[in-house]
């Protein structure tokens, strides 16, 4: 079954800026998709207070393995200082995905 993983950043004041998630982006998806990647999105929740990234894997492996191998060194190359922590990092099990 598919895992999704969450990171979700604090807004603070009124920064609406994507400036970090943007320059990170840009770099990983230079390539083709990773192998297992079933979803991506990122957007602001307004009523959370959060940016939040969502990645939909086929397995929890293949999540935990791109994160390790390109999404983390890509994040420490691009945003200084290794950028603020989230708010909250979550890994769980999908019970259900529909592909249209």
């Amino acid at each position: 079954m598919a895992f999704a993983f969450v990171q979700e950043f604090a807004i603070e004041g009124d920064d609406r800026t994507t400036t970090n998630y943007d320059a990170v982006n840009e770099r990983l998806t230079q390539e083709e998709a990773p192998a297992g990647l079933v979803l991506h999105f990122a957007g602001f929740d307004e009523d959370a207070g959060v940016f939040r990234i969502v990645n939909v894997w086929e397995t929890r492996e293949q999540g935990e393995r791109y994160r390790d191998e390109k999404v983390l060194p890509t994040v420490r190359e691009v945003v200084s200082g290794g950028g603020r922590p989230p708010k909250r990092e979550t890994v769980y099990e999908l019970h259900h995905v529909a592909n249209p």
